[in-house]
């Protein structure tokens, strides 16, 4: 790919917007079509157990407990979402730094995006329960 088949970077971070919206309308609705709309079938989600050993599950399971999930939506909990950081590498390679939640538990997320076919994809989610701040 040359640089002038490249898309304006505004472009592209305004793509990558509307996938961090996906992202955060999925969780509020524990919704997992919608995730899996954004997520790549072979990406994966890290993070570190209680035991502080590193946990990796496969995004098809993860779509499974979600679909088991009661929504924040559903208990009328309120929202609290933010795009915290869209670091993007024109037309290839993106992060996506998030800070959500789904009460009572906050979350730091990373996506990790990759561009395929003209679609940004999740391609690995890392993501730390943290306090609320």
């Amino acid at each position: 790919m040359n640089s002038q088949s490249l898309p304006p970077i505004d472009a592209e971070i305004q793509e990558l917007r509307a996938v961090a919206q996906t992202y955060f309308d999925a969780i509020y609705e524990a919704d997992a079509d919608k995730f899996a709309s954004i997520f790549h079938p072979t990406s994966s989600l890290t993070s570190l157990n209680e035991h502080g050993d590193v946990a990796v599950t496969g995004v098809q399971a993860w779509l499974e407990a979600v679909r088991a999930r009661k929504s924040p939506k559903s208990q009328g909990l309120v929202r609290d979402d933010q795009i915290l950081c869209i670091d993007v590498n024109r037309g290839e390679l993106a992060l996506l730094k998030l800070k959500c939640q789904s009460q009572p538990r906050y979350f730091i997320d990373m996506l990790v995006c990759i561009k395929i076919n003209g679609s940004w994809k999740v391609v690995q989610k890392i993501f730390s329960v943290i306090t609320r701040t």
